[in-house]
């Protein structure tokens, strides 16, 4: 009872520390850009809400706070979506970039901006873009299931769902070719990943889908416990394995259309997050896993973000180009170290 006691003592001091680092992360980046404003200013205007018409009260409420949060907001649902997804597939080298439904988002994303396909719409809202991004992920993750019944090899899924995402992408390559001008530059500008521009409309409603999926990720965790130990002994603790596989589908897929919609593609970050939470606390206990990937997916999203938008300024980087960095050397160990085993 007392290793017990300890080793909870050990997660609330990762978790404190974790949430510290985050908040410090949040108020740098904020803080940091072509305009430098005071850490202590920064504090000062959004805890006192001022929203007068200063320059920096400004560009803190339009600019950099709601920036702030999407990819904070963002990096939490893209990482929780790739802990589901690495779960599902047992496979600890798999996201939603890697099986290719962040390109089925692309693609029904394409379709709406490029094909004028309005999916019963009249315009082009923030609904309609996250309607798209859901019903793509939605469909490349259900083939992909559909595969998986029949093929059980896992190098097998992880090429069919290479091979899907490249069938995605020379589809939204096609829509590009016969696009208009000004729609294929707007389309292209999407595609680069960014959490710039956010406006408070659009976090709204990102973090109105967001948030109660994070918590139903947390509500499945201890059933996800049990399925990773296999279905048949998930089975013998009483969880229904068709009902829960269609539950981590539609979890993880509604994480990642609702970031891919407005943020576009971000690579990585479901992928890597993961394994940082899993080496940090050396479990894989889902219900601190869970928590941990949020933390650690908001924290290093915010961070890659603002690397994105302060390395070469005034020039910005896309999202993806600055979490592929972060990413890769932690994929490529994982790979080695996963050989080195075998």
């Amino acid at each position: 009872m007392r290793d017990i006691e300890m080793s909870y003592g050990k997660y609330v001091v990762i978790y404190l520390i974790l949430i510290m680092v985050l908040i410090a992360v949040f108020v740098i980046s904020i803080a940091v850009g072509s305009v430098k404003i005071s850490i202590w200013e920064v504090i000062d205007i959004i805890l006192n809400k001022v929203q007068d018409d200063s320059v920096n009260s400004t560009i803190v409420w339009k600019i950099r706070l709601p920036r702030a949060l999407a990819s904070m907001i963002g990096g939490a649902a893209i990482a929780v979506a790739g802990l589901l997804f690495q779960i599902f597939f047992r496979n600890p080298i798999v996201d939603s970039y890697i099986l290719g439904v962040s390109s089925g988002s692309t693609l029904f994303i394409a379709l709406l901006m490029l094909g004028g396909v309005t999916f019963g719409f009249s315009t082009l809202s923030p609904y309609t873009l996250f309607i798209g991004a859901f019903l793509g992920a939605i469909c490349v993750t259900a083939i992909i299931l559909i595969v998986a019944y029949k093929v059980r090899d896992i190098a097998t899924l992880l090429i069919i769902g290479l091979m899907i995402g490249y069938l995605c992408t020379a589809v939204t390559n096609i829509l590009k070719t016969f696009a208009e001008n000004e729609k294929l530059k707007e389309f292209i500008i999407w595609t680069m990943g960014s959490f710039s521009g956010f406006t408070w409309d659009q976090l709204k409603i990102m973090t109105i889908i967001v948030i109660p999926f994070l918590f139903g990720a947390f509500m499945i965790s201890k059933p996800l416990n049990a399925f990773l130990l296999g279905e048949e002994y998930a089975k013998s603790m009483g969880v229904n394995i068709k009902f829960f596989r269609i539950c981590i589908i539609l979890v993880s897929s509604v994480l990642t259309a609702a970031v891919t919609a407005f943020a576009g593609p971000v690579a990585f970050i479901g992928m890597s997050v993961p394994h940082i939470a899993r080496l940090s606390l050396r479990t894989s206990d889902n219900r601190m896993l869970v928590p941990l990937s949020i933390l650690f997916g908001g924290t290093i999203t915010v961070l890659c973000d603002l690397i994105a938008r302060t390395l070469l300024a005034p020039a910005e980087l896309t999202i993806s180009s600055v979490t592929s960095f972060f990413g890769v050397p932690i994929v490529i160990w994982l790979l080695l170290k996963r050989r080195t085993k075998l």
